[in-house]
């Protein structure tokens, strides 16, 4: 990104890249806010105005305050803490060897359930349903505009759309009907506790074993983090036996 000057205060001067610096710091909703020409004019000013107060404090040697200097050195302390855990944190490192010996050890851990996608009508009577199977059969009627139309569940709204769901999910009837069809496949009435459905499969997916790359991330960060807390314990330990002598709690 080109470095571009928006504002000059003295001989401090904001860029373009202060600003975007600032919507990185906001959480999501408030960057969506000022990610616009006007709320970029806003945080331009919000800096300025800091700046302004910064310029005060200088002026005011506010830096040599008790409270500023005993503020200034709680805040040194605890980011010390900080960077003093995270840099045995980041000392921590996993290997490809790890994660696979990992994967094959736990394999069953990373099995793939039967999914299915489809889409449903559900009415109250299997008249109606055989009536509306017919004109869908018939190309009178969309599977879509039927749902839209006449289904009683409120995924009517979503064109019948039921998303993506694995086996135990559902109910029996209707369960056995969807991992029984084929992808496109229609059919129906399917009786229920619900009423009469008619079924609309859009895809199915196989279950089985997952391969290693598929799961590959989700082992490390698991591997990492079961690491980072070992060797965070480990540390804790060593520091007690190191300054044993300097801690005192109190009952």
């Amino acid at each position: 990104m080109e470095r571009t000057v928006l504002a000059t205060i003295g001989e401090k001067e904001i860029t373009n890249i202060d600003i975007e610096n600032a919507l990185k710091s906001l959480d999501p909703y408030q960057a969506m806010q000022f990610n616009t020409e006007e709320g970029k004019k806003r945080l331009l000013e919000d800096l300025v105005n800091q700046e302004l107060f910064y310029l005060e404090a200088k002026d005011e040697n506010l830096h040599n305050d008790e409270n500023f200097k005993a503020e200034m050195k709680r805040i040194e302390e605890n980011m010390l803490k900080q960077y003093s855990i995270n840099k045995v944190l980041a000392s921590v490192k996993l290997t490809d060897e790890e994660i696979a010996n990992f994967y094959e050890a736990n394999k069953t851990k990373f099995v793939k359930p039967e999914t299915a996608s489809a889409k449903h009508i559900l009415v109250d009577t299997e008249e109606l349903a055989n009536d509306l199977l017919n004109k869908i059969n018939s190309n009178e009627i969309s599977f879509e505009e039927a749902a839209r139309e006449h289904s009683s569940c409120p995924s009517k709204d979503a064109d019948g759309d039921l998303g993506t769901f694995p086996r135990g999910q559902m109910v029996p009837e209707f369960e056995e009907a969807v991992f029984n069809m084929n992808r496109g496949d229609v059919q129906g009435p399917v009786k229920t506790q619900f009423g009469y459905h008619l079924i609309k499969v859009e895809d199915r997916h196989e279950g089985g074993q997952s391969e290693l790359d598929e799961v590959k991330e989700e082992i490390a960060k698991s591997l990492m983090y079961q690491k980072q807390n070992e060797v965070y314990s480990s540390k804790i330990n060593d520091l007690k036996a190191k300054y044993n002598n300097l801690v005192k709690l109190n009952d």
